[in-house]
């Protein structure tokens, strides 16, 4: 038979980590069966709930400790929770760190060298500290989840107005200088700077180039929603720019769960500024080539290591093109190749349009009608009721590129020729002459991918040649034209906001540590100059005592 026993400490906080060691500890007991330490939010409770314990008659706010042991009886029970303070002194003792300061500035005058904040305190609190740790003009390693997407933006745009940057929310790994930051492996040093929106991610690539005997320079973790359309990329912009100036990084390396589309598009354009190569592994995002430029593309994060260290190990480092101006359009009749166009342009041409939309805000409201860059397959039922498919007849086709050409911020056009039976028996005879006419016109570029053989009745080779003429640039496929565009039209980038000074990934490290002890633990155990905050949540997590504290802090206009 079961005895449960409970005791509740209103508002004692302890980090996530001590209170999983000690609830191991209680359940290890003699005569215990069981053990829950939690702060008493809701969520704990369930799980506590979930696990067997009857919290029905148990009153607790969310920033009390609640103890709940279950026990062979009464007395077993109780001496398992009165053993708790001892466990707790006994972990103090053991504890590298004598002084605890108990806030984030006396923390700073006691280590005003460090230029890095750690923040694992509870989402509800994190934003608060970040934005006190910016203030004393830190960075930021926000490992903290449960933060809102507002306040991220927030602390985020502030960080970069002042040359500082903040990791995260949510964000598990980095690696500044060697020291590892959160769950980090232990890598060699080396010639080779990760970006990152993925912990894991980040992880999976610095071990896997550790693996292949090359190292890591800097390893910056940017939060899972970085990427995202809300946030819009600041930390990995920023950890871009700076991989580019820093003379130890030879090859950078870009890792993200699927972006939002624009975004992507704005992070490759700043890529392509670095003079250095750069690997992207946008994980389920459709790369648009193999390499475009001094951008490197895999579609795995092993591919992805493998490719920086050959690039790490070579002295060649190929430059990238400038970027054009002005809006392209597509004009196909081969429904897949303009899907296949669509899906690998996506990732560095923004915003896109088509009547073929891989996503649903790519959908161009008016097919009749085209609007910043657009992909249009004129071979759907839109355009073929009641006339033939384009590829039989140039009619519309030819229209389309004279009404698009026409349009001053239309810089490139790209079509289709696809040849053999049943298509028309001499395409290029019509294409070729509107082409030259809408060249003659104004300076406007255009390519045509020609599908087809020397066998194919229409003949490749004069086919070719009558476009050619024309002035348009040829691709025999439809990878080698997306990596055309992608490099002819990707929007050139320019970052007003202060540069990351190189300092702060520079030299020895000294770190603040605000929540999870043990990450004080491993910073201490690689050598780092840190100190822990004996942190506690502000008016004893009272929320209108914490908003009275925070206006009390508002500068007076």
């Amino acid at each position: 038979m079961s005895n449960t026993r409970h005791s509740v400490r209103p508002g004692a906080y302890y980090d996530s980590v001590v209170l999983m060691q000690l609830q191991k500890a209680l359940a290890a007991l003699p005569g215990v069966f069981d053990a829950g330490v939690v702060m008493a939010t809701e969520a704990n409770r369930e799980l506590l709930g979930s696990a067997g314990f009857d919290l029905s008659l148990i009153s607790a706010a969310a920033d009390d400790l609640l103890i709940v042991v279950s026990a062979e009886s009464e007395q077993a029970a109780d001496d398992a929770i009165g053993q708790v303070d001892e466990l707790i002194k006994r972990r103090r003792a053991n504890s590298s760190q004598g002084f605890r300061p108990r806030s984030l500035s006396s923390a700073a005058s006691y280590l005003p060298d460090a230029s890095w904040v750690i923040i694992s305190v509870p989402g509800r609190y994190a934003a608060g500290v970040a934005e006190e740790a910016l203030d004393l003009g830190k960075n930021v390693f926000l490992y903290s989840d449960n933060v809102t997407v507002e306040d991220e933006v927030r602390l985020k745009r502030k960080a970069s107005d002042r040359g500082l940057m903040v990791m995260g929310p949510d964000c598990g790994t980095a690696i500044i200088n060697g020291t590892g930051f959160g769950f980090a492996n232990h890598v060699r040093r080396g010639n080779i700077g990760v970006v990152a929106a993925s912990g894991t991610g980040l992880q999976a690539v610095t071990v896997g180039v550790h693996k292949r005997g090359a190292g890591i320079s800097q390893a910056l973790g940017t939060g899972g929603r970085d990427l995202k359309s809300a946030v819009g990329g600041i930390t990995a912009l920023q950890a871009v720019d700076l991989l580019a100036r820093d003379p130890d990084t030879k090859v950078i390396v870009l890792v993200s769960k699927p972006p939002d589309g624009a975004v992507a598009a704005r992070l490759l354009a700043a890529a392509r500024t670095a003079e250095k190569p750069v690997v992207v592994n946008f994980i389920g995002f459709p790369p648009p080539a193999t390499q475009l430029g001094n951008l490197h593309f895999a579609t795995t994060l092993a591919e992805a290591a493998r490719i920086a260290v050959s690039l790490g190990n070579s002295t060649a480092v190929r430059g990238s093109e400038a970027a054009g101006g002005g809006f392209l359009r597509g004009l196909f009749s081969g429904g897949t190749l303009a899907y296949e166009t669509m899906l690998g342009l996506q990732a560095t041409v923004s915003p896109l349009y088509s009547n073929v939309p891989i996503r649903s805000e790519q959908r161009l409201a008016d097919s009749l009608v085209s609007q910043d860059h657009t992909i249009l397959d004129l071979g759907e039922d839109e355009f073929t009721q009641g006339r033939p498919h384009p590829m039989m007849d140039n009619d519309l086709r030819i229209r389309r590129i004279r009404r698009e050409a026409a349009d001053p911020d239309v810089s490139l056009l790209l079509l289709d020729v696809v040849l053999g039976e049943g298509a028309h028996p001499d395409p290029a005879s019509e294409l070729a002459p509107v082409i030259a006419e809408v060249k003659s016109k104004r300076d406007i570029d255009v390519a045509v991918i020609v599908l087809g053989t020397e066998e194919d009745p229409q003949g490749l080779a004069e086919q070719v040649s009558q476009l050619s003429e024309a002035g348009a640039v040829i691709f025999y496929e439809t990878d080698q034209a997306v990596a055309y565009v992608s490099q002819r039209m990707g929007k050139p980038f320019y970052n007003a906001a202060p540069p990351v000074p190189l300092a702060s990934f520079q030299g020895s490290a000294a770190v603040i540590n605000v929540g999870v002890e043990s990450f004080y633990d491993s910073l201490i155990g690689q050598g780092v100059k840190a100190i822990h905050v004996d942190w506690r949540p502000p008016a004893s997590g009272n929320q209108k005592l914490m908003d009275i504290l925070a206006k009390m802090k508002q500068p007076k206009l």
